[in-house]
């Protein structure tokens, strides 16, 4: 085996900011790894996932990322050096910092924490392990800080972009009932542990069908992954002491009712997984990492059209910009 101090891995490098997802022009390299110390592992990477926030890193829409720097978050790979309970395993893995402030997972090798790693299920593929990381970290810590209880009530507004597929997952596993919203008449795309119930948003009034389908109750908890689009719609499908986690923004400011807020009792909850150390991720994935064991939990179905080598990442990125719904995955080799 190679010495770590010896290892060359081939990396995509992003050498500055792009004006925009048109203009990235990312190129491979090959840098010498070394670990920090005795506890960081260096993982042989299989499988790394592409998520928009690579993208949007990439375009200066995120003023803490460094250049030049390799992108990448998600990850699935093997140990092949660290300390000796971790050396030879199967593991898969997340981060908020990794590709953003530091070197990430768009590469053939990759140096992190042992504390981050989480082994990866014999059931799942390495390109499905690494498509888990992102979407299903925020979809379980939002639904953690809203204190998700069973048997409540989840209105999923973008039910089927990846966020919600794996929201809905994860609330239907812990027993809830789960209500998705979407932009026009079309099923669930995603597996769950029991029916979900859709709404049409452009078909009529989103809350007064919410609250149809609740008796008049309205939702306890509103997964917002879309934002500012459905805020409004979002307030009034809430409950008494209903809560509403947010992830995303296309304006920032919003109007908003502070009697109608306070009288209700409402929450708001703010997620933003960028703040996640890869120590912090890793801590997130094991608790999931029964459900996919298990099979109650499923990772995305990776199409063979959206995996690429390293040397299209560029290819990769613009399908990612071009708002494409499949995971798309890079193979290293």
């Amino acid at each position: 085996m190679t010495s770590f101090a010896q290892i060359e891995a081939r990396c995509v490098r992003l050498n500055a900011k792009a004006a925009d997802a048109a203009a990235i022009t990312p190129v491979v390299e090959t840098l010498r790894l070394r670990r920090a110390v005795a506890s960081d592992v260096l993982i042989e990477i299989e499988a790394a996932a592409v998520n928009p926030s690579d993208v949007k890193a990439a375009t200066g829409l995120m003023p803490y990322a460094v250049f030049p720097r390799t992108p990448g978050r998600d990850y699935a790979g093997r140990v092949i050096e660290g300390p000796a309970e971790w050396v030879g395993k199967d593991v898969f893995g997340s981060s908020g910092d990794l590709g953003i402030r530091r070197d990430g997972t768009h590469a053939t090798h990759l140096v992190v924490e042992a504390a981050a790693l989480v082994e990866k299920p014999a059931s799942i593929s390495w390109e499905e392990a690494a498509g888990i990381g992102v979407p299903f970290v925020t979809a379980a810590e939002g639904l953690r800080r809203a204190a998700l209880a069973k048997g409540e009530t989840v209105l999923i507004m973008g039910i089927n972009g990846k966020v919600g597929q794996a929201a809905a997952q994860i609330a239907t596993w812990r027993g809830a009932r789960v209500i998705g919203v979407v932009r026009k008449a079309e099923p669930y795309a995603g597996h769950a542990s029991t029916s979900v119930e859709m709404i049409d948003s452009s078909a009529g009034d989103v809350a007064a069908r919410v609250r149809e389908l609740t008796n008049g109750k309205g939702a306890d908890i509103v997964f917002n992954t879309v934002g500012d689009p459905y805020f409004a719609d979002a307030n009034k499908a809430m409950g008494l002491r209903g809560r509403q986690i947010l992830i995303a923004a296309v304006h920032r400011i919003v109007e908003f009712d502070i009697l109608a807020f306070y009288r209700a009792q409402h929450t708001y909850v703010g997620i933003d997984t960028l703040g996640f150390s890869s120590t912090a991720t890793g801590e997130v994935l094991r608790e999931l990492s029964p459900g996919f064991a298990s099979g109650a939990l499923k990772p995305f179905p990776i199409e063979s059209s959206a995996i690429y080598p390293l040397e299209r990442a560029q290819d990769a990125y613009r399908a990612v910009a071009g708002s494409s719904r499949d995971r798309v995955v890079l193979r290293p080799k």
